[in-house]
């Protein structure tokens, strides 16, 4: 049976091509259209599947767990303290380990090599559910969500506000150049995304008609956004940078005055989640105590208002993550992209 798909893995978007990432999207909605009107789909019946977690993780694990319940699949979850990855046996033996036992893997950890190596010795498709460099299965999610509010990808404006050296704000340029989505980078000139990443964006950007931007000015680079992204301003292992992001960052929170400044009143506000857009958690007790601040990357009001897209997002995220690994593990038809 032919599939362009079947036994890859994907771990980072620039393994694929712009139809065959176009085709995840569209597959995506498919699914979502499927699990919305009760229809079975349960192309991996009797699969299991291993979720490797180095990283904790709320969307995730409930995306990939809920996903592969819905295709068939039994879901097994090995966090930190149950996987010996890097610490008593090396990536490549866990790997063989595991792609004897398991038809497919996801890992959410810190190295992109550890997931790289689990691919290339375990003999089953890997997915990266988050890595320090990349988060493939956020993107697909995230574009879902753009068509899904205009129908169309090519010629829409993102702009994504920060940390523009995270891994997010890494995928969101990369496959935005990919698909024809004009993206905007902005933050301050020391977190400025990698020279070579932008480079690559630019040569994919040519190829698909779109423009990148990489600023440090607010209002040039919001103007005409379709969509504002916003992520957390301090990454998992990066706790010690607080107050210097905090300072650093505040003329980047999106707010009601920066969704004005793209000067559309449809934009969205897209959100990786979670959002420290208010008091109601630990770390957003600490960053009012210490410096004064109650909102960060996001205000509430813009959370809470009729530009907020960031749960259709969340849940987008496991139809997303169940059309990955139904096409790479499914046995689906489909003959080419």
């Amino acid at each position: 049976m032919q599939n362009v798909f079947q036994g890859r893995s994907l771990l980072k978007e620039i393994d694929f091509t712009k139809e065959e990432l176009m085709y995840f999207i569209d597959f995506s909605a498919h699914l979502k259209e499927m699990k919305k009107k009760g229809i079975p789909h349960r192309y991996l019946e009797g699969k299991n599947i291993a979720l490797l977690f180095e990283k904790a993780s709320t969307r995730t694990r409930s995306a990939f767990t809920v996903a592969s319940i819905d295709l068939g699949a039994h879901p097994e979850y090995l966090g930190k303290n149950d996987i010996q990855i890097g610490k008593k046996e090396s990536v490549e033996d866990t790997a063989k380990v595991l792609g004897g036992m398991f038809d497919g893997i996801e890992f959410r950890g810190f190295k992109q090599e550890s997931v790289e190596l689990l691919a290339e010795h375990s003999g089953v498709p890997v997915w990266n559910g988050l890595t320090d460099e990349w988060h493939p299965t956020q993107m697909i999610a995230d574009y879902l969500t753009l068509k899904e509010n205009f129908g169309k990808l090519e010629g829409l404006t993102l702009a994504y506000t920060g940390d523009g050296r995270n891994n997010v704000a890494n995928s969101l340029l990369i496959t935005g150049a990919i698909l024809g989505v004009n993206v905007h980078i902005v933050s301050p000139e020391s977190l400025f995304p990698d020279d070579e990443l932008v480079k690559l964006a630019q040569e994919y950007a040519d190829k698909s008609g779109s423009h990148i931007m990489i600023t440090d000015n607010v209002k040039e680079g919001v103007k005409g956004a379709d969509a504002l992204y916003a992520d957390v301003w301090v990454s998992m292992g990066e706790e010690d940078k607080f107050a210097e992001r905090v300072n650093l960052l505040k003329p980047y929170q999106i707010n009601m005055d920066m969704m004005r400044a793209t000067g559309k009143d449809e934009t969205i506000l897209l959100h990786c989640l979670p959002a420290f857009h208010d008091t109601e958690t630990e770390y957003g007790k600490m960053v009012e105590e210490d410096f004064g601040e109650t909102e960060m990357e996001v205000t509430d009001e813009v959370f809470r208002s009729k530009h907020a897209r960031q749960f259709d997002q969340a849940e987008n995220r496991m139809h997303s993550i169940k059309a990955i690994m139904a096409a790479t593990l499914g046995n689906l038809f489909i003959p080419r992209v």
